[in-house]
């Protein structure tokens, strides 16, 4: 018997450093260890133990003989991988024991964004004996994409929260919620109490299409269309156009099948979910009948994994749809494509209430209305056009990082310059000193969750080689000093023990509602949870 990876995998390598035969590939520093849509188990040389599934944070891991039907495929993936890389064989790395040098004994850290990114290196920081960490969001509430980009379907992938909120119980880990850095306080106050700043806010703005009609009313991104279902404050008031019969999607990596499935799913199987609650009520008047999911390139180039896709065709109620001209070379000629694919080819003409429909070999060149979207102009590689009817546009084309004030920034990259996640200036390539960075502002919006693990741990370790040399700046003032420094200027700020009462008030209301979570969706109520009691 042997155990499979399944959907949902995190990436963040934890299931790795507990198996004692080093079964599961890629590792960290192996070659396609970024690039790799999931880690994967080889069944030859896995002796059922069980270490990775119970150490496994988001339950994407079962027994061959508890695979649940949805997951079948999954068992012939992860076999599949080893056909091209085989495994040799290892045994589990040594932990990294990080210590602090015996003439500094004291560092401490501030670090900008509560997403996976800023708590994978909290994480690895407050672990250190001598280490203090002061963690920093403007929101109420910590997580960032966790909490506001994860699918609210995907319940699994956001149990990922259940680890890092152990972070705010840590003694050498204290929370600075609903604090605005570079409002509230600035950086450089921050480097006044605290030897290095580490910025991990991530990919705040969106890569544009550069298109007449973008900015029509009805055209809107991703990023704000998935921020508004999963009730991220700054968007909660927002209202979308659902009456047409017809959403486009442009893009179509994770977010944009994402965006499709709540689209196009039955409004009940979302409203089992922490979807908030403005969404479901939005969704369960929606006259959508169709989403069409556009791609630039072929199939074979696809940006949608393959677990995510195999997910889709199991969704009951949503028919998937391609126009066989446009798939069926690939399907015949690229397993991958055949495994993802084929069956909606195979099931062409099936009847369901909604349908998801990938389109291949269109790139947008006009979004048309008047005043509002009406239709998408898509030409085709022959140079002729293709007008897709719509009465609401998501593009899906990826986040970008945005500038911070007092930082360095590459226009064109969308990210903070530097050298593994120490920052640098553009201009000189000299470091900024106790200024790093970590997850999309660092490397761009690529990777998932667990990939901040890796690279937040490469930030981390420049940290400290720069500490142990002597070469950061000794803080002015403790921690404490910044605390009332912090609440005097914002008595709003929420602590570990409110985001606690507003985790507790949330799942409290979710029990009634037999869901995970009732979201609060509004900075006033999420404020006046964390003072309830």
């Amino acid at each position: 018997m042997t155990f499979v990876i399944t959907q949902g995998c995190c990436d963040d390598a934890s299931c790795i450093a507990v198996c004692p035969v080093q079964c599961i590939r890629p590792r960290p520093g192996d070659p396609d260890f970024t690039t790799a849509e999931q880690l994967y188990i080889d069944p030859a040389t896995c002796i059922d133990c069980g270490a990775c599934m119970d150490e496994c944070p988001v339950s994407a891991i079962y027994s061959e003989w508890d695979l649940p039907e949805e997951f079948s495929d999954f068992l012939q993936i992860n076999a599949d991988y080893f056909a091209t890389n085989p495994i040799e064989e290892s045994s589990p790395a040594d932990p990294v024991r990080r210590t602090l040098p015996a003439d500094r004994p004291e560092l401490s850290v501030a670090i900008v964004g509560t997403g996976p990114a800023g708590c994978y290196a909290a994480a690895e920081l407050s672990d250190i004996k001598g280490v203090t960490v002061s963690l920093f969001d403007r929101l109420p509430t910590p997580f960032g994409l966790v909490r506001a980009g994860v699918a609210p379907d995907h319940a699994n992938t956001k149990q990922i929260t259940k680890r890092f909120n152990g972070l705010f119980s840590r003694p050498n880990v204290n929370a600075f919620l609903n604090v605005e850095v570079g409002q509230d306080v600035t950086i450089d106050e921050l480097l006044q109490h605290h030897h290095a700043v580490i910025w991990s806010a991530g990919a705040s703005d969106d890569r544009k299409l550069g298109i007449e009609g973008e900015s029509l009313a009805g055209s809107v991104s991703a990023r704000e269309f998935v921020a508004w279902y999963n009730g991220h404050p700054d968007f909660a008031d927002q209202e979308y156009d659902l009456s047409g019969k017809r959403v486009v999607v442009i893009g179509n990596g994770n977010v944009a099948l994402d965006v499709a499935r709540v689209l196009a799913q039955p409004v009940e199987a979302l409203a089992k979910t922490e979807a908030a609650d403005h969404a479901i009520d939005a969704l369960r008047e929606s006259s959508v009948e169709e989403v069409v999911v556009t791609a630039r390139r072929g199939p074979e180039f696809a940006a949608y994994t393959t677990g995510e896709m195999i997910g889709l065709h199991h969704v009951d109620g949503v028919r998937v749809a391609v126009v066989e001209d446009e798939v069926a070379s690939a399907v015949r000629d690229v397993p991958r494509v055949a495994k993802v694919l084929g069956p909606a080819l195979e099931a062409a003409g099936a009847g369901e209430e909604r349908s998801v429909t990938f389109r291949f070999g269109l790139t947008p060149s006009k979004i048309n209305g008047n005043g509002a979207v009406q239709s998408v102009t898509f030409q085709h590689a022959d140079g002729s056009l293709e007008e897709i009817e719509a009465g609401l546009v998501v593009r899906a084309i990826g986040y970008r990082g945005q500038e911070v004030e007092g930082l360095p920034f590459d226009e064109q990259a969308g990210v903070i310059p530097n050298v593994a996640g120490s920052v640098c200036d553009p201009e000189t390539g000299e470091s900024v000193a106790g200024i790093y960075c970590s997850g999309w502002i660092k490397r761009g919006a690529t990777g998932i969750i667990g990939t901040n693990k890796a690279d937040s741990a490469e930030t981390v370790d420049s940290l400290l080689r720069d500490f142990g040399a002597g070469r950061l700046p000794t803080p002015e003032y403790d921690v404490a000093h910044l605390a009332t420094l912090v609440l005097d200027r914002c008595p709003d700020l929420v602590d570990a023990e409110g985001w606690q009462r507003i985790d507790q008030a949330e799942r409290k209301a979710g029990r009634r509602a037999r869901r995970p979570r009732a979201k609060l969706v509004t900075v006033d109520e999420l404020l006046a949870a964390s003072r309830a009691g």
